[in-house]
């Protein structure tokens, strides 16, 4: 049973998407590009509000602070310090090195896969923003929903786009550039760091060496670290630091699926018995879900008062692809289950058998929910490649696909008319 059902005549998905992807097109002509903690991404949050306020009861926007360089701006620094660690062994001290590999791998392990905020007091300050919107039910309310989707765009990959106007690549060029520069980056510190653990252990393969090592075998370990060396420069490339990317399906897109819910539903004469309906426009998401780690704290022990849920929208545009997050924060974080089955089962209701998926690089506004004992998963609709248009210049309004904005618009719905009736779905006891 759909429970969307008896409103079927009066829920205009086609409307609804058409007026999502016109406020898309109005905040990327009217705002540009919204980096972290802009005034192009508060700006693009007071248009959100305009948009959603007719239907809400409450909308507000609360600052925070962010250090919107510090998420990718450790790279230099890992960098050097892998690069330095190979000469650094050969000619110098194998323990040196070591502790050069080791320092190389810190901020990549805190502030990139743990997103913590581990070194963004060496960056300057932006103040940044969230915009949220209440929408009650028409009785008491006895459970929450809240839907998250960021309104900043990321700094371009640069990488992603260059490899992308090779002939003969095309769509194809984030995958190409995380197979040809970032994961061979990654994987050349790797070994830096072996050939160093190995030179401090064994020595360099002189004869007073404690394991008397053949001298060849450091020349090659030697000769092998130096390859990777160019590819680990080239990192430093990876991102542009001045220019960011019109961001319009990464994520107004989610922007549009989380506003014209709530439009959608009341338009159609929904009303919901028991489940308030939160809609959050998070800032600041590519650089660490520093927003949603805002929001979630602050509205922590407010959220207490009655069960409350997440659902993160993000990138509604490759709908072959269309998934529900398990895990999230490069796969070592797991949602909730109850929360992604009511994603699963509204989806079904809707005649789509979603997968479950993981974000195996990087993370979703869930994930800080998740951190911070909410229960949460994410619905999102993009090619892990990643696609070529993925931060790049490449994702504009002319790239969207309206049809996958609609598919979420429709699951959403149907997910919160499912939860007001019933609640979440029962765990099975395990």
């Amino acid at each position: 049973m759909k429970y969307t059902e008896q409103y079927t005549s009066e829920l205009d998905l086609q409307k609804a998407t058409a007026e999502g992807v016109a406020v898309v097109t109005d905040i990327v002509g009217t705002c540009g590009p919204r980096p972290s903690g802009s005034e192009q991404e508060l700006k693009a949050q007071k248009m959100l509000a305009d948009k959603v306020r007719p239907y809400a009861s409450k909308v507000d926007t609360e600052p925070f602070e962010v250090h919107r360089q510090a998420f990718m701006g450790f790279i230099p620094f890992t960098v050097a310090c892998g690069v330095a660690s190979v000469f650094v062994n050969w000619y110098w001290s194998p323990i040196a090195a070591l502790i050069l590999c080791i320092l190389a791998f810190i901020p990549l392990f805190f502030e990139f896969l743990r997103y913590d905020e581990f070194n963004d007091f060496l960056f300057p300050k932006q103040t940044s923003h969230n915009t949220y919107a209440v929408i009650p039910p028409a009785g008491e309310t006895k459970q929450r929903i809240v839907m998250v989707s960021h309104s900043d765009s990321q700094y371009e990959w640069t990488l992603n786009w260059l490899f992308g106007q090779i002939k003969g690549i095309g769509d194809k060029g984030g995958l190409v550039a995380k197979l040809a520069i970032e994961i061979p980056a990654v994987v050349g510190l790797v070994i830096q760091t072996i050939f160093a653990l190995v030179c401090t252990i064994v020595g360099k393969g002189v004869p007073a060496g404690v394991l008397n090592t053949p001298r060849w075998f450091f020349v090659t370990f030697f000769i092998v670290s130096i390859v990777f060396i160019p590819l680990e420069l080239s990192f430093i490339f990876f991102q542009s630091h001045t220019k960011s990317v019109p961001g319009a399906s990464d994520n107004l897109s989610g922007c549009a699926v989380n506003l014209e819910t709530v439009k959608a539903m009341q338009e159609a004469g929904v009303e919901l018995a028991q489940t308030e309906v939160v809609a959050v426009f998070s800032g600041s998401e590519e650089v660490g879900l520093r927003g949603a780690k805002a929001f979630a704290k602050a509205h922590k022990e407010e959220y207490e008062d009655v069960p409350t849920i997440i659902v993160a929208l993000d990138t509604f545009r490759d709908l072959e692809d269309m998934a529900i997050y398990d895990r999230d924060l490069s796969g070592t974080l797991r949602h909730d289950w109850q929360v992604k089955n009511l994603l699963k089962n509204a989806a079904l209701n809707c005649g789509r058998d979603l997968k479950f998926e993981s974000v195996y690089v990087g993370g979703s506004d869930a994930a800080a929910f998740t951190r911070q004992g909410y229960k949460a998963s994410t619905l999102a609709a993009m090619n892990p490649d990643p696609p070529v248009y993925y931060h790049t210049r490449g994702d504009t309004v002319e790239n969207m696909r309206p049809e996958c904005i609609a598919v979420g618009i429709d699951i959403m719905v149907e997910a919160i008319c499912m939860y007001d009736a019933v609640g979440l779905p029962e765990e099975p006891a395990k």
